[in-house]
């Protein structure tokens, strides 16, 4: 089963009964489990719309959008809230971590809201931490920490939970060459080793370079849907 089944999608946003955009037109797409994949365009072409509605956090105009084997249509808020907390991870550009919170309490605050144990976050985190070359930034706050650092806590965050997707908006644009390229080396090192589906939204050469799949979108459309040869 994909992770994600979009079909015959379109956005409107409306404004005193009139449609002022036409953000995403008649979208199909399907995407596999482990997928490591770039929705890709210029500014305006829909890709964050695309990634919005994909996530749960807006509803399509017509269409459907299946998360992993759930319909989205007729949800409540109360059902879709659960179902990004259950099975999505989010990666922001601009971070959107808690600043009173340390690294390690951001990073578990999913945990947390699906009621594991302290004992079990910590040493859920701990590990991941470890594992992701961060122990020394477990009890930093935000504010002490460089663009890059946060990313990676937010990362972490993204992936704590286990989710069937992460879904990651423009994950390199707050951050230098270097650092970006390390993120993207981290993240791809966990779609290998843990089967982790990442979704970016982006117009970073260096991150289209890395993904195996390249659907672009121009004017709200599929304008092209490229893979990397085995």
């Amino acid at each position: 089963m994909p992770v994600i089944e979009v079909k015959g999608v379109t956005k409107d946003y409306i404004d005193k009964g009139h449609v002022t955009t036409h953000a995403l037109r008649g979208v199909d797409l399907v995407i596999e489990r482990g997928e490591f994949m770039a929705i890709a365009g210029p500014s305006g072409s829909g890709k964050t719309t695309l990634l919005n509605l994909i996530g749960a956090l807006d509803v399509a105009t017509t269409g459907s959008i299946k998360v992993d084997g759930i319909a989205l249509e007729g949800m409540s808020q109360k059902q879709l809230s659960d179902l990004r907390r259950d099975r999505i991870g989010f990666v922001f550009q601009s971070y959107n971590l808690v600043p009173v919170l340390t690294a390690a309490e951001n990073a578990e605050y999913v945990l947390e809201l699906k009621g594991v144990s302290q004992a079990k976050r910590r040493a859920r985190i701990a590990e991941l931490f470890d594992r992701m070359g961060m122990k020394q930034l477990i009890d930093t706050r935000p504010l002490k920490m460089s663009g890059g650092q946060q990313q990676r806590v937010a990362v972490a965050r993204a992936i704590a939970s286990e989710p069937a997707l992460v879904l990651a908006d423009e994950p390199t644009a707050n951050l230098d060459q270097q650092t970006g390229r390390a993120l993207v080396a981290l993240m791809r090192e966990l779609n290998r080793e843990r089967g982790v589906t990442f979704v970016f939204s982006t117009h970073d050469p260096m991150v289209l370079e890395q993904a195996d799949r390249v659907v672009r979108l121009v004017d709200g459309a599929i304008a092209a849907d490229e893979r990397k040869a085995a």
